[in-house]
């Protein structure tokens, strides 16, 4: 089993509703793919020897350039991405511009078994979306986290409660 860390930065949208950063994976299997493959930044760490939070933080850094806003985080808890990945992650809230982040690169097989090394950022873009629209736009596995955040925000369709 596969663990990953990450931060999801939210803020107060222009129309008073809840906004959450994604980031959409970069590489030739992600090009043409929009509605259901965008995520929480996170990568991979080692729970034996590293603490989530840690982990989402250098993770944060290391996928967008930049670290992750300081606030309190709230741990939104763990989900089950797929079979062979769990995905713990934190909320802050920020506004973070993303036309300066900039992702690190990746080494990958491509195509597929044809032994051919390419070189592609982890990260190809990283947006704003509503909740609602984040909804769509996430993987299927961190939905969940989408609704905690709701909840330990007070809203369930991205609206302020104030």
């Amino acid at each position: 089993m596969k663990h990953s860390a990450g931060v999801l930065v939210h803020r107060l949208g222009e129309r008073g509703t809840t906004e959450v950063l994604l980031a959409h994976p970069g590489g030739p299997f992600w090009a043409h793919k929009d509605d259901g493959a965008w995520s929480v930044p996170k990568g991979e760490f080692d729970p034996a020897t590293e603490e989530p939070a840690v982990a989402a933080a250098r993770e944060f850094e290391e996928e967008l350039g930049s670290p992750p806003p300081a606030g309190p985080w709230h741990d939104l808890g763990t989900v089950v991405q797929s079979r062979a990945k769990h995905v713990t992650a934190f909320a802050v809230e920020g506004d973070v511009d993303p036309a300066t982040l900039r992702s690190n690169d990746a080494e990958i097989v491509w195509p597929p078994r044809s032994g051919r090394v390419i070189t592609v950022p982890e990260i190809d873009r990283v947006a704003w979306f509503d909740l609602e629209t984040a909804r769509r736009k996430i993987l299927a596995g961190q939905v969940p986290l989408l609704d905690t955040l709701a909840r330990v925000l007070g809203t369930s369709d991205g609206q302020s409660s104030s």
